[in-house]
């Protein structure tokens, strides 16, 4: 078969450095929500839409160039009367240049189209066309701006109707009086219609039986804002709003943070009853309940991902449009916060957008509504809340964050993994995480049961073969369980049969050859029969039966804590993985009273928080690795404490493999999966994330090629630490075997970066050209595929516009490509 070429180019996408004006929209809401102060929105360097038959395009018309007759023009702006637009500049202008008419396509061709054109500076016309039509000779336009900061463009029907009124201003140029000019096709399209945000609260909530937008206003308001400032974080402005009611005592206190190097705000709602009996019933708390407006014709775009329920598709992204009039919701199952549905929501317009994401470790609900006009009200909260508080009772809500950004979705969605990097992912010890390699045996099942001289042979044979892992994971089952097997968790012990020393003489060897020790627990899950279950009923929601610990009752977390403690200390443990096989939901509403519906849940969250705090704060160069029968719980505020290093309890195919990076790496940057060998290089490359764990499956180590292990995990070694930059889809997301996918990991910090590239099983494919994306277009990278000796050079502008050309004769086959400038 002979080479077929497979464009597989995406959409621009813009560098994700953050923006000015994106600065200025999250100043613009926190001075009217936090401060009370709604200011106008300033106008922007740019040219703003304030009315045109669709959509006014730059330098094309429908992807390529505009024409007047046989004449081609790639710069300028495509419109179709009635169009107004201004255009607003950066400095003060000179001259305003550019060629007039009325574009030749399939549509006008003939002499269809007539349009009138006009040019007004400082409210006045000074300059106005005669009746313009298609095949008529392009008229000069140079008109003198005097100084003036914007001015108007605008074209008219000629009195016929608008049909093939299509009308362009070609190399239209400003020169400013410093004698630099600026191209109209190269500056920034907006709508116009921005609007100051008001001043309304921006949650909701119901009090006996009405709503916190009946009273709120008059209930006493306390405003502070404060800077406060560390070293992970640097300067944030902290802002807390209190509302007290005098009649009942219920105090609602709001406690946000503004971000200052990123658009991003939080906040997080408390309820105190401040009186000397019960409240009325708070319910439907709505920790975020507020509307955003679009412009003109613009569209609410909402995307996503999945979230993980043990299949291929965990984690695949979506996206729909938002019609006027329609509502949709959104909710997790069972209770674990990222089952089914992931809480993390990019909703797009024309230009820009926002990042929303609600965290709560329990079960929520959220709701997109679309008015009859531009507006879209987002609301979200804990799944049901409807109970009294005693005295002196207080619970918090959900953690709300929002994000404002321009550009692109792909570009949001770098802004948005930059932040999460810098002020979300874990640093124990106080350093930057760094990418990892997890060895791991995985017998843990009735006859497969490990034993303390079979693990340190196992562990022993990969040291002596110079396999590079960093971390020896031992996961389920080291706990006595005879009979059942791992899931019989509650007493948590080290069996002493099958390790008569401990987990320490294991974690030892580790520790003297350089390694990490990571170990297994499932605490909240309680088996019958177990030492928890036995000893301390009163702690388990089922009893003596087993069910779900009472984490939220401070004696049991007390205990748990203390125990856990001893453990990593005797055990030598470094790091601590938590797992969560279980629905908790029915526990919690099993539990509550019909006036205190939403509390159980509300106490767990919070004593799962503090139980994981009280660790950290004991060993604060430990990292907490969140299982939930694979990647069921990753709302943000776990993942501010802990790292998913197993994304999803399926990693059955690599091609499955590859949409799970795709999707989750857009919203997680560290995340985890791994690999049961013996496996192929395409599948082990498939597998490829920050973290990377792999081991045997009960067939033990005697038919591994180590060589080929070997020399995977040190390439992972290599290319690792690109994972953690800018991420970059370069092709679409799919499923289908017949097709390829690749993506790009960018670090402009390393100037420098990976795409990794896999044409599958039954592809006819075996070309593709593939653009990237974020290079510097003037600096020369060396490009080297790993499984070739020789490199290729290519400057940034050649790799992003011409793209990497590939050939891939095999399938299936998996590529990796590292390029850098050297620098």
């Amino acid at each position: 078969m002979g080479v077929i070429l497979f464009l597989a180019a995406l959409s621009a996408v813009e560098l994700p450095d953050v923006t000015g004006a994106e600065m200025e929209e999250l100043r613009l809401w926190t001075s009217a929500k936090f401060e009370g102060t709604a200011l106008t929105p300033p106008a922007r360097p740019g040219i703003e839409v304030w009315y045109n038959h669709g959509p006014v395009q730059a330098n094309a018309r429908g992807g390529k160039p505009m024409h007047l007759g046989e004449t081609a023009y790639n710069r300028g702006l495509y419109c179709h009367a009635p169009s107004k637009l201004t255009v607003r500049l950066s400095k003060p202008g000179v001259r305003f240049e550019a060629r007039a008419g009325v574009d030749t396509n399939d549509n006008t061709s003939g002499g269809r189209g007539s349009v009138v054109y006009s040019i007004c500076v400082g409210g006045q016309v000074v300059w106005k066309s005669d009746v313009m039509r298609e095949g008529m000779p392009a008229v000069d336009v140079s008109v003198l701006l005097d100084g003036a900061a914007s001015f108007e463009l605008e074209v008219s029907d000629a009195g016929d109707g608008i049909s093939c009124d299509q009308a362009d201003w070609l190399d239209a140029k400003v020169t400013f009086a410093d004698g630099s000019q600026s191209w109209l096709g190269d500056m920034p399209l907006r709508e116009t219609g921005r609007r100051a945000y008001d001043t309304e609260p921006f949650f909701s909530f119901t009090y006996g039986d009405r709503s916190s937008r009946e009273f709120l206003a008059n209930w006493k308001l306390e405003r502070t804002s404060t800077d406060i400032q560390d070293k992970r974080h640097g300067q944030r402005r902290e802002s807390r709003l209190v509302w007290r009611d005098p009649a009942t005592g219920l105090s609602v206190r709001c406690v946000g943070i503004a971000y200052t190097g990123y658009p991003v705000v939080e906040w997080t709602l408390y309820f105190k009853n401040e009186g000397a009996s019960d409240t009325p019933v708070i319910s439907n708390i709505q920790a975020i309940d507020t509307q955003f407006h679009r412009s003109g014709d613009e569209q609410f775009v909402l995307r996503g991902i999945r979230g993980d329920d043990c299949t291929p598709r965990s984690y695949e992204p979506y996206e729909e449009t938002l019609a006027q009039g329609t509502a949709k919701q959104i909710a997790n199952t069972g209770g674990r916060p990222t089952q089914e549905s992931f809480p993390f929501f990019n909703i797009g317009r024309r230009e820009g957008g926002l990042i929303y994401v609600l965290s709560w470790a329990g079960q929520w609900a959220t709701e997109f509504e679309r008015d009859g006009g531009d507006g879209l009200r987002i609301s979200g909260g804990q799944g049901l809340t409807h109970f009294v508080l005693h005295p002196g009772e207080e619970v918090r809500s959900p953690l709300v964050v929002l994000m404002f950004y321009e550009g692109g979705p792909a570009r949001a969605q770098n802004v948005w993994r930059r932040w999460m990097l810098a002020h979300n992912v874990p640093q124990p010890g106080g350093e930057p995480l760094k990418t990892m390699r997890s060895l791991c045996n995985g017998n843990y099942y009735p006859g497969l049961m490990t034993v303390a001289s079979k693990e340190r042979e196992f562990l022993q044979r990969h040291l002596d073969e110079r396999i590079g892992f960093d971390c020896w994971w031992q996961d389920a089952g080291w706990y006595p369980c005879d009979g059942i097997g791992w899931p019989k968790v509650g007493t948590w012990e080290v069996d002493p049969i099958r390790f008569p020393k401990g987990l320490r003489e294991l974690s030892d060897l580790m520790h003297e050859n350089g390694k990490t020790t990571m170990v297994w627990f499932e605490p909240e899950r309680v088996h019958a029969g177990t030492w928890i279950a036995d000893r301390h009923p009163e702690w388990v929601h089922g009893g003596k039966d087993g069910g779900l610990l009472k984490l939220g009752e401070a004696p049991c977390r007390e205990w748990l804590t203390n125990h856990i403690d001893r453990l990593l200390t005797e055990q030598g443990i470094d790091y601590y993985r938590q797992d969560f096989n279980m629905d908790p939901l029915p526990f919690w509403r099993g539990d509550d009273a019909p006036d205190r519906q939403g509390i159980t849940e509300i106490r767990h969250v919070e004593g799962y928080f503090q139980y994981w705090d009280e660790l950290l704060r004991r060993h604060p160069g430990m990292l907490i690795d969140s299982c939930a029968s694979g990647g069921r719980r990753n709302d943000l505020e776990t993942l501010r404490r802990a790292v998913p290093l197993l994304r999803s309890d399926w990693y059955n195919a690599p091609e499955g493999q590859q949409c799970l990076t795709y999707g989750l790496a857009q919203w997680i940057p560290y995340h985890g999966t791994g690999f049961i060998y013996p496996k192929d290089t395409y599948w082990i490359r498939s597998s490829f994330t920050p973290e990377n764990s792999f081991g045997p499956a009960g067939e033990g180590v005697d038919n591994i090629d180590f060589a080929l292990l070997r020399k995977l995990i040190d390439e992972h070694r290599e290319i690792s630490p690109y994972l953690l930059g800018d991420f970059y889809p370069l092709t679409p997301y799919t499923l289908a075997e017949d097709q390829w996918m690749a993506w790009q990991f960018h670090r402009p910090d390393l100037r420098g970066g990976v795409v990794q590239v896999f044409r599958r099983p039954l592809s006819i494919y075996e070309s593709a050209r593939l653009r990237l994306h974020g290079l510097e277009p003037d600096r020369t990278y060396t490009v080297k595929d790993l499984d070739k000796t020789e490199t290729t050079k290519a400057t940034g502008a050649e790799l992003m516009e011409q793209g990497l050309l590939l050939t891939v004769p095999e399938a299936p086959r998996a590529v990796t490509i590292v390029y850098s400038t050297g620098a």
